[in-house]
Order: structure tokens, then C-alpha cells, then sequence
């Protein structure tokens, strides 16, 4: 008797095949989810893109918005030249000169006169000096036939110069009407298309200065004192030279031309502007100069209307733009400068956080308008649904253009920008998921279980959410899963278009859309191709799940 009972018991214990029958709903889902490959495939897809996007947004070192700097060799203008068409004057200090002193000279040296009528009736004398330089006088017409015929005066003609000393006084011969005239003189100003360069820029040059180093170069670079200091001159052509000091050192640079740097804060030391003005005469592209410091550069010369620009190469710090993938930079840098690897792990996070954001609003607002739409029926299920109507027929486009604009008016923040995203496109979305819970819910109210919740009293809330609702959270699900993708391609597709996230928070949409240009395109694959690659395999991996509880929830399924 205890063999047979053995023996039956054995006979009744469960199988494989009566295992799988007795298992619980969920766990029948469950089972048949894990047998689709391709739904496993997409459920790693997303694990793998939630740690990439918030785990290694925590690991890596750079910021989403953090510019990388490189160091370049560029060609920067330095400074202009120009040679000096106008005539500059240097007054004597304290001197008594009349108001119309630069015009009248101008009036003389241009008809070649060297004794001119001032307009309170006085006279102006000219010496000629270097090239285009005089002294310009207060001249007083006189008759001293002494001076006439002093030795001085016969000097000063046959030397070629108009002005000579004779006994203390100073005088200017004028023979420009053919008969010589005579005016005591005193001096007044130096007038030429000349400038001055100090060594240094606390260095205050005197009007005797200014004098007798134009006198010295008319002389052909002799020496010459001024202020008690001795100088020396050292020609460069006809109308420039260097003066140097009783020591040797460089002191100051006269030149026919205007040198004048173009970064600001920059002194140009003579012996710079002459470097460059022998360049300019002899016509180079290029000149060579040390500084004080001992370090030798290379200047480029270009010539453009009259117009000289001096520029050099230099190391300039400048935005990493478009570096090629590195150790530094896995993927290389955008347009601005920034880790791309950086800007996807940040911009994974947004892109998923708004998918699954406006998922669970569009899911809240679905459930609740479609569920008591299709409880109760008659005229409330009418409304509720023209209004699902209304929202359907509204063009998300040009709604979402508008209110781009409005936020770009107001200059929204990107986390406002981020909000207001998520809400605009939950109010547009929800209008499928309300549908389907209509229909469901239709088709359930006249079933026993809600026949029994009415007779026992159940209030409608409950019998709505607790008892309704939950009998199309398969539904739900499915529609759900497959929507996010739906959604991240929108998102991208509104970032895209310039409408969504803004510089500089990041989403892989923005990324895209930085590059506008065909030329970056098409060179530059690494900046926008892996952010394109991502949207692909999130979406695909979500419509991979999406495919697969379908398939589960399917009670026809084949086991």
C-alpha cells in the first residue's frame, strides 16, 4: 500500500509545461519579454546610455559648457606707416607767434617764397633746411648796408642759405623780386614732414632739439648740441636718421615717415621705425628686428594705397575649435571650443530626462481624461473628446515656433527653456493616450468585476483607477515605451530647427544642430555623427522594447 501511495504522489507532482501554466500574469510577461532578443538588445541599449549619460557625466573631468583654449602661430598686424604728406610744426617755447603762423608758412613754402605778410601785418622769414624742413622766423624788414656786404652775408650766398649773423643780429636775405632784402629775424618755429621718436617715452624733446638736429642733418649728419647735451647723426638716406647719445646709445629717430603701432599699450623704439623705414625705401616684404630683450622676429610688410601694414607671426592663445579626437579629447571639441564627449554625456541626460518627463505627463493626462471619458459616456465622454479633437487639430510646428520666439525674446534660460519643453509637448501629446484608454475602458465597464464594484458601493474614483485603469496599464505600457522614442526624436528634431535647448546647455539635438555649415559637415564627421548615432540607438532601442512587450501582453503569443 505505501509503494501505490508513492507512486501516486509522484504521478501528481508538476511538470516543466504545468510549471509555466500556473505562473502569475506578471510573470508570464516577464518570461516571454526575456525570450525576445531584440527587446533584451534595446533593454541594454538603455542601460548602457542611462550610465554613459549620468554616470560619465559624473566621472569625466570637463564641464558641458567648458572652452578648451590651443596655442597658435598667427599672423597679426602690428603696426602702420605711412609717409608724412602734411608739414608739422614745432613752435618755439614761449615764442610770440602770430595766430595764422601754419597757414601762411604753408602759403610760402607752396609758392616758393621765403618772405611772407602775416595777417597783422607782420612778416614771416623761411630758411631752408633738410629736404622739406625750415625755421620759420618773425621778420622785420631793415637796410643795414653793412651786413650787406659783410663777410657773413657773402658766406651765406655762395653756401646757398638765406640766413646769416652779423654783429649779434640775425638776419634772412630775400632776392625773390630780383633785388636783395633785408629783415632782422628772430626765430619762432620749425616747420617739415618730418617726425621725432624718442628712445623712450618719458624722454620730452626741446625745441632746440628739434632745431639743431634738423640743422645737423642738413649739415650731412653733423654733430650738434642741445640743452648742454652733445649728439651725434647718423644719416639714413636724405630724411631720416638716427641721433644717438654722447654714451652711443640710440636717443631719438627722425623720419619722413609715421610709425605708429596698432595693439594698444605698445611703444615703438626708434631703432624699430628705422628698421622699417629702410625696409619700406628698399622695398622688402620683410624685415628683421631684435628687441631689448634679445629675441629676433620676423616683419611682414604689405603695401596697400600708399598705406604700409607691419605684421608678424606670433603665438597666439586662441578657442580649440574642431580639434580632431585626441587622448585629451576622446571625440575632439566643437565649434566653441568645448569636449564633445563632455557635451553628449550632459546632453544624453536631457534628452532622456525629457522623454521620460513628457512620457509620464502625457501617461497622467491620458488616463485621467480618457478614463472618464469612457466611464461615464453620454455628454461628457462628447466633450471630453471634441476637446481631444481641438488639441489634435492645433499644428505643433508653428506652435512651437512661436513660442521659440517668445523665449528667445525674453532670453529664456536653458532650464526654463528645458521646462517649458517638456510642458508644451505633454499638452500636444497626451491626445493618443486618452483615445486609448477611452477605448478600453468602453469595452470593461460592462463586465461582471464592475457590476460587482457598482453593488458594493465602490465610489467611482475607485472603480475608474483602482479596478479600470489597471486593466490597461499593458496598453499604457507599450504605448508608452514606444512614445519616448517618438519623443527624444522630436526634442532633437526642435533642437535641431533652433527652437529647443540653447547654447550652452546641451542636448544631442543641439549638437547637431551647431553645425550649420556644409563646409563642417562634411569635413568634420566627429562633431555631429556620434550625436546622431546616439538618437538612432535610443530610439531604436526603445522601439526594440516597445516591440517586445507587445508581444509579451499578447495573450495569443505562442509559448
Amino acid at each position: 500500500m505505501a509503494n501505490e501511495e508513492n507512486t501516486k504522489v509522484e504521478t501528481m507532482k508538476l511538470d516543466d509545461t504545468q510549471r509555466v501554466k500556473v505562473l502569475s500574469p506578471s510573470a508570464l510577461v516577464l518570461k516571454r519579454f526575456f525570450r525576445n532578443r531584440l527587446a533584451i538588445v534595446g533593454m541594454v541599449i538603455i542601460i548602457l546610455m542611462f550610465l554613459f549619460s549620468f554616470v560619465g557625466g559624473m566621472v569625466i573631468p570637463y564641464g558641458q559648457s567648458q572652452v578648451f583654449y590651443t596655442t597658435e602661430e598667427m599672423k597679426k598686424d602690428y603696426a602702420g606707416a605711412t609717409y608724412i604728406n602734411d608739414y608739422l610744426l614745432y613752435e618755439m617755447e614761449d615764442a610770440q607767434a602770430p595766430g595764422d603762423m601754419y597757414s601762411k608758412s604753408i602759403l610760402a613754402i607752396t609758392k616758393n617764397q621765403r618772405v611772407v605778410e602775416t595777417r597783422n601785418g607782420g612778416f614771416l622769414a623761411l630758411r631752408p633746411l633738410t629736404g622739406e624742413s625750415y625755421i620759420v622766423y618773425g621778420a622785420e624788414e631793415t637796410k643795414n648796408p653793412r651786413a650787406m656786404k659783410s663777410k657773413e652775408h657773402d658766406d651765406a650766398v655762395a653756401s646757398g642759405d638765406n640766413y646769416f649773423e652779423y654783429d649779434g643780429t640775425a638776419y634772412i636775405v630775400d632776392d625773390a623780386t630780383g633785388k636783395e632784402l633785408l629783415y632782422i629775424v628772430s626765430e619762432l618755429s620749425v616747420i617739415c614732414k618730418l617726425s621725432f621718436t624718442p628712445y623712450t617715452q618719458d624722454t620730452a624733446m626741446s625745441y632746440e632739439f628739434y632745431k639743431n638736429a634738423l640743422l645737423a642733418m642738413s649739415g650731412n649728419g653733423k654733430p650738434f648740441e642741445a640743452d648742454g647735451t652733445s649728439y651725434t647723426v647718423e644719416m639714413d638716406g636724405e630724411e631720416a636718421a638716427m641721433v644717438f647719445a654722447a654714451d652711443g646709445s640710440d636717443y631719438a629717430y627722425i623720419s619722413n615717415m609715421n610709425i605708429n603701432s596698432v595693439v594698444g599699450g605698445v611703444f615703438l623704439a626708434p631703432d624699430f621705425k628705422e628698421a622699417a623705414t629702410l625696409a619700406i625705401q628698399d622695398g622688402a616684404d620683410s624685415f628683421l628686428y631684435t628687441d631689448s630683450a634679445g629675441e629676433t622676429d620676423t616683419y611682414l610688410l604689405s603695401e596697400k594705397n600708399g598705406q604700409y601694414l607691419i605684421s608678424r607671426n606670433q603665438e597666439t592663445r586662441v578657442i580649440d575649435m574642431y580639434a580632431q579626437p585626441s587622448k585629451e579629447h576622446p571625440i575632439g571639441t566643437d565649434g566653441n571650443g568645448m569636449d564633445l564627449l563632455a557635451r553628449l554625456m550632459y546632453g544624453g541626460r536631457i534628452s532622456l530626462l525629457i522623454g521620460f518627463v513628457v512620457v509620464i505627463i502625457e501617461v497622467i493626462i491620458g488616463v485621467i481624461v480618457g478614463g472618464i471619458a469612457g466611464y461615464f459616456g453620454g455628454w461628457v465622454d462628447n466633450v471630453l473628446m471634441r476637446l481631444v479633437d481641438v488639441i489634435y487639430c492645433i499644428p505643433s510646428m508653428p506652435l512651437y515656433l512661436i513660442l521659440g520666439s517668445i523665449m528667445d525674446h525674453y532670453r529664456a534660460s536653458p532650464t526654463v527653456r528645458i521646462y517649458m519643453l517638456c510642458v508644451i509637448m505633454s499638452v500636444i501629446g497626451w491626445v493618443g493616450i486618452a483615445r486609448i484608454v477611452r477605448g478600453q475602458i468602453l469595452s470593461l465597464r460592462e463586465q461582471e468585476f464592475m457590476v460587482a464594484a457598482e453593488a458594493l458601493g465602490i465610489s467611482v474614483g475607485r472603480r475608474i483607477f483602482k479596478h479600470l485603469v489597471p486593466n490597461v496599464v499593458p496598453q499604457l505600457i507599450v504605448f508608452a515605451t514606444m512614445g519616448l522614442g517618438d519623443v527624444i526624436l522630436a526634442e532633437a528634431t526642435l533642437s535641431f530647427l533652433g527652437l529647443g535647448i540653447k547654447y550652452p546647455a546641451a542636448s544631442w539635438g543641439s549638437i547637431i544642430n551647431a553645425v550649420n555649415d556644409s563646409y563642417v559637415m562634411t569635413n568634420y564627421l566627429f562633431v555631429w555623427v556620434p550625436a546622431g548615432f546616439l538618437i538612432l540607438l535610443t530610439v531604436l532601442a526603445f522601439n526594440f522594447i516597445g516591440d517586445g512587450l507587445r508581444d509579451a501582453f499578447d495573450p495569443k503569443m505562442k509559448r
